[in-house]
């Protein structure tokens, strides 16, 4: 039996007809005799922002230092605490980390994955200077509750949209707001042949503030404004986003007909609660996120079946060695996040999956789940 991989970024290429249009992106680079802030980069920061709906779009090296450099631009420093989600990739808090600032963490609410938008007032402090809401695993969070929230207290949002692309909330493009950072990691449903990042914003003055510190703190060879950092998005890699973009929508909605088969799969099997969608979202599906009360039992019977897992993220942050010694857990600690760790198992989902290969994860899903139910294992 042919094993189903999480993901493959060689099939996704080949099944999608688009490794041709790779290719040809880098061999027109790599005879330009211009890789570092050039043509490539101008065309494809102009075409992600109109993608976005919004006026700017400033790449960089990598997503973590869009999140970095957007939370440095907005003001974040020294001192500063940041409210971010309990459940979310470390990066998000690293970010913050980064910047000198302390990472304040807000749990998921109980239905979901996301920020608890009803505990964010819990967590100011005279030091909070920003909210950091994470789109995760592709579902935007309710940003008018989080802008609602900044605004009574006067602090800024900076989205981390890596997981988001082409998302929408209340029909308004995730991309679209004050400080919006992406990540162009290669298995992202917008993804490079590298690390690569992005930060979206409708204000100039911004987009001037993050050029500067992306490029060594310099609009002028040699004339240093602010200390600034070496993160620009290189022009291969410009190139190739540039050519990928304009398939995202189609495959975004081939992601999300993958994960309506799922749910209709598993909404009723013991043992299994499935990703809920809100009704004003419109999310892009880049991971397809199970709760499984019995999930090392089940992953083991889908490996056997020859379906691959992962799990994202198997340790809550706030348990992570980085951070330990350093108070980070609030009082009564972080319960829900330490129970998604425990819990949450991601399925292979992606635009490149056949009819045939979505049945047999279905079909290995349901087996494992009922097998598990009657037998009573954990």
């Amino acid at each position: 039996m042919t094993e189903i991989p999480f993901f493959d970024l060689r099939e996704l290429h080949a099944a999608t007809g688009t490794q041709e249009e790779i290719d040809l992106a880098v061999l027109r680079v790599s005879r330009s005799g211009r890789y570092i802030l050039g043509a490539e980069l101008d065309a494809f920061e102009a075409a992600f922002a109109a993608y976005c709906d919004n006026a700017h779009c400033v790449a960089t090296g990598s997503g973590f230092s869009a999140l970095e450099l957007a939370l440095r631009a907005t003001g974040v420093g020294p001192g500063d605490e940041v409210i971010v989600p309990a459940h979310t990739y470390v990066a998000t808090w690293f970010a913050v980390s980064a910047t000198g600032a302390r990472p304040v963490p807000v749990e998921p609410a109980e239905d979901s994955f996301l920020l608890d938008t009803d505990l964010l007032e819990a967590a100011v402090t005279e030091r909070t200077r920003a909210v950091l809401p994470v789109h995760l695993y592709g579902h935007p969070v309710d940003l008018d509750a989080v802008g609602r929230f900044a605004g009574r207290h006067g602090i800024a949002v900076v989205e981390d949209a890596a997981q988001a692309h082409g998302a929408r909330h209340r029909g308004r493009r995730v991309g679209s707001g004050h400080a919006v950072a992406f990540s162009f990691y290669p298995g992202k449903n917008l993804g490079a042949l590298g690390d690569g990042g992005a930060v979206l914003t409708d204000d100039a003055e911004l987009a001037d503030r993050l050029r500067l510190l992306r490029n060594y703190g310099s609009r002028q060879k040699y004339v240093h404004e602010v200390q600034g950092f070496n993160s620009r998005l290189n022009e291969i890699q410009a190139a190739v986003l540039a050519a990928k973009l304009p398939h995202l929508d189609s495959w975004n909605e081939r992601r999300r007909a993958v994960a309506r088969r799922y749910t209709e799969a598993f909404a009723a099997l013991p043992g299994i609660v499935v990703p809920r969608v809100a009704p004003w979202a419109e999310p892009v599906w880049h991971q397809y996120v199970l709760r499984a009360s019995h999930r090392t039992a089940l992953r083991e019977r889908l490996q056997e079946a020859g379906v691959a897992t992962l799990i994202h993220y198997p340790v809550a942050n706030h348990r992570t060695p980085a951070y330990a010694g350093q108070r980070i857990t609030p009082p009564g600690g972080l319960p829900r996040a330490e129970r998604l760790a425990q819990e949450v198992l991601s399925l292979p989902i992606g635009p490149h999956l056949t009819d045939e290969t979505v049945e047999r994860v279905v079909d290995a899903v349901r087996t494992a789940a009922l097998d598990l139910a009657a037998t009573g294992s954990r």
